[in-house]
């Protein structure tokens, strides 16, 4: 009776031996499963497509550099380590290597795309913008590309620079300068700004022998071939302030003050105060109608700070600087 009660435990005893070192290895295998991957075959797939399913693998990428190829297109892989098949705990790297496409390849068109375009077709070629060159065009929209060096098709090496030659747009129209001289500065004013020019540099010098206030000089002078957006400078037979406090001629530079109100029914009250040394003196003040402009010429011959009141509340103040 006792050898068979010793039967029956050792049986059990080698039973619950086995079962135990089944159950370690098993689990032993599940672990080890679940820690480990086959790494995918990346060569010659994109970028993109390699950082996802890595990624989904749970292993991390790492780009070791990029090289020509000519037969793998730009941006996809050219070498991987490790090898595909091989398994690898989760969490380790894989290093790849991209294309940077063939080293020699067809120069793009450009020619009618804008400059923003072609910069960006030529970084992602990786070409460089070589001299640039503008010119007007009758057709041509202005900041588009109407020739490149070298053309489109031609075989080019990667970093290559590319000159370019861009439109300006149609070229403004050319009219003859009018004749300014007798008109007063706010007549010449308007004057200009009915020809779409633009106000430059004012001076003053006075001359016995022409009229007060009236323009003696202009530049361009009258006849000269001028277009749209040209600068006109000129000098007004005016005193200066050293001539008014009885000092010898001479001459002032000036900058010209403009301010527009706004539109509307009622006049507005404008006074304009210019403080130059600690001094403040008006320099306009008056009921101007609704929409008109004002204009002044500010001296310069020190530094001075215009400000301007409408109805008596302060609305621009403007700094100069002395020549």
């Amino acid at each position: 009776m006792i050898v068979k009660i010793a039967k029956i435990a050792g049986l059990g005893l080698a039973f619950a031996l086995v079962a135990g070192i089944s159950a370690y290895l098993t689990l032993t295998l599940i672990i080890k499963s679940e820690d480990t991957v086959i790494v995918p075959d990346l060569e010659g797939k994109d970028v993109v497509y390699a950082l996802e399913i890595l990624t989904e693998l749970e292993l991390n990428t790492k780009v070791k550099g990029s090289e020509y190829t000519g037969d793998i297109p730009k941006n996809h892989v050219v070498f991987q380590e490790p090898p595909p098949g091989s398994e690898i705990k989760k969490g380790r790297d894989v290093r790849i290597i991209l294309s940077k496409g063939p080293k020699t390849f067809a120069m793009p068109h450009l020619m009618g795309l804008s400059i923003q375009q072609t910069d960006i077709i030529l970084e992602e070629n990786d070409l460089c913008r070589g001299e640039l060159s503008r010119t007007y065009h009758r057709q041509m929209e202005k900041d588009h590309v109407m020739a490149q060096v070298p053309a489109s098709g031609t075989i080019v090496s990667r970093r290559a620079c590319v000159d370019l030659l861009v439109s300006l747009g149609r070229r403004p129209a050319a009219f003859k300068m009018p004749d300014l001289a007798g008109l007063t500065l706010e007549d010449a004013l308007q004057s200009i700004e009915r020809l779409n020019l633009v106000i430059g540099e004012l001076k003053s010098a006075y001359q016995n022998d022409k009229p007060r206030n009236t323009i003696v000089e202009q530049e361009p002078v009258f006849g000269h071939r001028v277009f749209i957006g040209s600068t006109v400078r000129l000098l007004i037979n005016r005193e200066t302030q050293k001539e008014r406090a009885g000092h010898s001629a001479g001459q002032a530079t000036g900058n010209l003050f403009s301010y527009r109100l706004d539109s509307g029914f009622l006049n507005r009250h404008i006074r304009v105060s210019l403080n130059t040394a600690g001094f403040t003196n008006d320099l306009f003040d008056d009921f101007v109608k609704a929409g008109e402009e004002i204009w002044l010429l500010i001296p310069t011959d020190q530094e001075a700070t215009v400000f301007l009141y409408e109805n008596d509340k302060l609305i621009k103040t403007q700094r100069y600087g002395a020549y």
